[in-house]
């Protein structure tokens, strides 16, 4: 596997890359969610590498990559990283693969691509509908729900808050409440998510979570995208209320899509990898 540092707005970006690019097969390009890392595929990039050029990177603040104060994090700022990475490091059609906060940005970077997207695969994507009322089902959401916004405007809690969900037992809590299978919960996936916290400017990021713009809604970027979409659900996600949210994904949908329903929570691509590759991969294999 190839790991190189490709720059975006003058900041470091950690990026992976295995496979072989083949003329008649777009690249493939897979986005971790809020606070996971290139390390969360490890389970998928071997199965599709075999098949596909792959294509990982950590977003903006999170994993490897830079943790800078100056940058307003959100929705737009990785969409905007997403499509500078195709067009100067892939340089050719490119299907986005995105989890959780990941998917909201893949669906925006693959609206904005145009013909350069050759697809896109949702997995769990967080992010607003325009006709939702209130708070939108995405990472701000989950963070409100869990600790109860009268403490996010204290500088002095939110650190305490911080400190307290990046210790290892509480990390590990956190995961096994959106694994329903928890085979996978393992040593090596709560230190891929510790590791990063421990950086300088990581706790700057968090606090960005509170404070996340809600970004262009979701149904606006299903009539934008010109790609085919393929909608991958953990089903028994109790973060985004996926069996809930499911109707709304089915009504606004373009026309080009396909839906995959397995038994799983959050982080589908994890839990339950051999079901997802296989999924991916007879999707990839059907787009024109």
């Amino acid at each position: 596997m190839t790991t190189s540092t490709w720059q975006f707005l003058g900041f470091p970006i950690h990026c992976l890359q295995q496979g072989t690019s083949a003329a008649d097969r777009p690249a493939v390009l897979l986005v971790h969610g809020f606070g996971a890392s290139t390390d969360h595929w490890r389970f998928n990039i071997p199965a599709l590498q075999q098949h596909y050029e792959v294509h990982a990177l950590d977003l903006l603040g999170f994993g490897r990559s830079a943790k800078p104060a100056g940058p307003s994090y959100g929705g737009a700022l990785w969409r905007d990283q997403l499509v500078s990475y195709v067009k100067e490091r892939i340089g050719r059609p490119t299907v986005i693969v995105g989890n959780s906060l990941g998917g909201y940005a893949a669906l925006a970077a693959g609206a904005a691509l145009g013909s350069d997207s050759a697809g896109v695969a949702l997995l769990n994507a967080a992010g607003p509908f325009s006709d939702e009322q209130g708070e939108p089902k995405g990472w701000g959401a989950i963070t409100r729900r869990t600790v109860g916004s009268a403490l996010l405007k204290s500088p002095i809690l939110q650190r305490l808050l911080f400190e307290n969900m990046r210790r290892p037992g509480n990390v590990r809590r956190t995961l096994n409440q959106v694994y329903i299978d928890r085979t996978n919960v393992d040593d090596e996936l709560v230190e891929s998510i510790l590791a990063p916290s421990r950086d300088p400017g990581a706790f700057g990021v968090f606090r960005t979570v509170f404070d996340i713009p809600r970004g262009q809604p979701l149904d606006a970027l299903f009539a934008e995208l010109q790609s085919p979409l393929l909608l991958l659900w953990g089903i028994r996600d109790p973060w985004i209320n996926a069996a809930g949210r499911r109707g709304a994904f089915q009504r606004h949908a373009p026309a080009n899509t396909t839906e995959v329903v397995l038994q799983a929570g959050h982080c589908p691509h994890d839990e339950v990898p051999d079901q997802v590759n296989a999924a991916l991969l007879e999707w990839l294999d059907q787009l024109p």
